[in-house]
């Protein structure tokens, strides 16, 4: 199928935050991609990197949507269809249950209502395709420190919270988001890890690893559509 489609929504981004936020290559996700997956979907594909890495390791054909104009272009080159537009609010035509698999790198925390989203995206998934999701750890240690110990809850312009993130998510909350809307966890592993301190290392040890889940700042998510939904 060919793209069909591109909605002129122009996003003014600083170069800054362009270099940031649109040209990371996500190796640490290419893992949690089905090996057989055929037709692919990267929502917020920032410049086409992920997904061409993807594409070329796969031999799959790989879609984008794209919010900043300026990334968008750029993905065009990379990636075989690419649709500049918000992915919440601008009316984006994709094909019916025709992806294998929606990626989601560290995009759904930035929409008003990801639930929404999550329900949405599986129309245009096959019977059995999947949802494969980066999001960001809210119970990620430092972020709890600069709460608890430093009492201090800073939006800054990456990051956790990061000033464009709307929703907030732990691994829990994250499982129960994916079964509301009609997917079935096959996966969720914490990833970008970081080394306790040597005094919580001791207490989480103590505490029989309850807080293992702290030192991950964002959990791999892969979920798969349940039948008769989307």
């Amino acid at each position: 199928m060919r793209c069909k489609e591109n909605i002129n929504t122009t996003v003014l981004t600083s170069k800054s935050m362009y270099k940031q936020y649109f040209t990371y290559t996500r190796q640490e996700m290419l893992k949690f991609v089905p090996s057989n997956a055929k037709r692919i979907l990267d929502v917020g594909c920032g410049g086409g990197i992920f997904g061409s890495i993807v594409k070329s390791n796969l031999n799959s054909e790989v879609w984008g949507v794209e919010i900043c104009q300026e990334a968008a272009t750029n993905a065009m080159s990379k990636l075989d269809c690419v649709i500049a537009g918000d992915f919440e609010s601008d009316n984006i035509r994709l094909p019916l249950n025709y992806f294998d698999c929606i990626v989601f790198n560290d995009v759904l925390e930035h929409f008003k209502d990801p639930w929404t989203i999550l329900s949405k995206s599986s129309r245009y998934l096959k019977e059995d395709g999947f949802i494969i999701a980066s999001i960001p750890n809210l119970r990620y240690f430092y972020t709890l420190k600069e709460l608890v110990i430093n009492k201090e809850w800073k939006y800054v312009d990456a990051g956790i919270l990061d000033k464009t993130h709307l929703r907030f998510f732990t691994e829990k909350t994250i499982k129960d988001m994916f079964q509301a809307c009609g997917y079935r966890i096959i996966n969720i592993e914490g990833i970008n890890a970081i080394e306790f301190p040597w005094k919580f290392r001791l207490f989480n040890l103590l505490m029989m690893n309850k807080f293992e889940d702290m030192k991950y700042n964002q959990f791999a998510c892969v979920a798969q559509k349940i039948e008769g939904h989307g």
